[in-house]
Formats: C-alpha cells, structure tokens, sequence
C-alpha cells in the first residue's frame, strides 16, 4: 500500500509501527516522506497515493475520492500557527518592539501551502486584523521560511511544527499565535494535519491499523527514536521530543466529537468566506 506523510517528528512516530510491519495483518507500506504543499497537491490531483497525510485545509478539494481517517493525524490546543517577523524596519517597526497586526498590510508573506490549515487561519485572521490586507504570499518549504524571514527575503512567515520552539534562535519574533486565536474564538481544538484514504478501499480496516501504529508508539516509546530523528528537519532531541509531545494526543488515536466539531468549524466558516469550495459535510464522516 502507498502512503505519502511528512518526515516531522510526529508523523513518523505515529507510523513508524506500521511502516516496520509490526502490526499484525496490516499490509506493507510504500512510503513516500513529502512536505505538506506536495501531499496537498498529491490529493488534489486526486491521483496520489492510496493513504495520505494532509491539510485539513485541503479536504473540500479531495472529499469525493478520499475520505477523512477518525485518527492518525494532528489536532490539539496550544499548537497553531505562528506568523514571525524579524521586527526590521522592513514592517516598519522599531527593532526593539514587537510587530503589530497592521504592519503586514501589503508586505510579503512566506507560507508553507496555499492549501495549509496554516494558511487558511492565516486568511481568517488577517481578515479581522490587517487592514487593506497583506500584499504577496510566497509558497515555500516550511524549514526555509525562518532563514527567509531572518535574511529579509521576506517581511513574515507563517511557521509550523518544530518552529514553534526554535524561532528565537533565528532572531524572530511572534506577532501572533493563530492557535490561541482560533482557541479563543472558537473553544475548539485547532485541526491541524488529516490522514485520508481512498474511499475504495477498506477505511474501518485502514483506521484499525493507523490506530494500531499510534498505540504501539506510545507503548513503546524509545522503539522509533532512530527513525524518527533519521528524518527529522531539527536534530535536536529535546525540540523532536517536544514536537511529538505536542501533536501526539487523544485527537490522533480518536477524532471523537470536538475533533470532527473542530474541523465542521474549520471548514464552514472557510466556505462562508469563499476560501474553500462549498461541500457536503457529510461527508467527514
């Protein structure tokens, strides 16, 4: 079976059980290690492999021919977002002071996917905060958009996984947590990362795997540590540990209500404002 997910922490250890064949009856997998923007993309051409992780942004694109796996992804609180600035005179901002909301209004932003859970808070927010709204988004790949922001390529970033503990080693500074944000408008966990399958196969068995595979990493922890920092973009073990701490929970062995009521919030709101393709709800389930 092909697979396609992230080479971040999380992702490898949640299946790092599966891709080692140690879960029983669950077939051999064909893994492909791929950032975000090209899962995104894999699903959209709705040609890609049979199991993948995505953007839960993304899912209004891809619900005819996959289908939303109650696990195995990344949901949670207190694990959004960060748009970072260097606080250069580049946002017009004294170097001492932190950027407020309004200085992006026409600058360059760097964002991980135009099709990314990121992005789409991003969208939200600026909506409410940016007046006249930001000027260019430039998609790149998430490890670059620090060095970007820190070398003035770029005015802000907007960052994911691992950034979220790094980013004052490169000199940045937040503007704003699009977690706390969403958290704080919504009460509702923030849905990250999705895993789908293709709606041909069988998902209650595709699910039991996955579920199987996140069961077996937190049964035995120091199994897939080799694996995990093999791949990892941050070497470091306290910051991979850190990753996993965060985007490891409940909601990646059970979506369970506030998950799927998360991702309804997510997505109908995106729809009302015409950033996603109107779709049938029910079909998240």
């Amino acid at each position: 079976m092909k697979i396609a997910f992230s080479p971040c922490p999380n992702d490898t250890f949640v299946f790092h059980a599966w891709v080692h064949g140690l879960i029983p009856q669950a077939p051999a997998l064909d893994v492909m290690y791929a950032d975000i923007d090209i899962t995104n993309g894999l699903a959209a051409s709705l040609t890609g492999p049979e199991v993948l992780k995505i953007s839960y942004a993304a899912l209004p694109w891809v619900l005819s021919e996959y289908a939303l796996l109650p696990c195995g992804g990344a949901l949670g609180r207190g694990c959004g977002p960060l748009v970072l600035t260097k606080n250069s005179s580049a946002i017009d901002q004294p170097s001492q002071q932190q950027a407020e909301p309004s200085a992006l209004s026409g600058k360059r932003v760097a964002v991980p996917s135009e099709r990314s859970t990121a992005y789409l808070l991003f969208r939200l927010w600026a909506a409410q905060n940016v007046p006249g709204g930001v000027g260019e988004i430039i998609v790149m790949p998430f490890h670059e958009i620090m060095p970007a922001v820190r070398d003035g390529k770029i005015d802000a970033g907007l960052v994911i996984h691992e950034a979220r503990f790094t980013y004052p080693s490169y000199g940045l500074s937040l503007m704003t947590d699009l977690g706390n944000w969403w958290e704080t408008d919504t009460g509702l966990p923030i849905p990250l990362g999705a895993i789908i399958a293709r709606r041909s196969l069988d998902l209650d068995a595709i699910a039991s795997w996955t579920r199987a595979s996140v069961e077996y990493a937190w049964a035995h922890p120091e199994a897939s540590r080799e694996y995990i920092m093999h791949h990892a973009q941050e070497m470091d073990p306290a910051v991979t540990q850190a990753h996993i701490n965060l985007y490891v929970n409940k909601f990646t062995a059970d979506l369970g209500e506030d998950g799927y009521a998360a991702v309804t919030a997510l997505l109908s709101r995106a729809a009302q404002e015409g950033l996603v393709p109107e779709f049938d709800l029910k079909l998240l389930r």
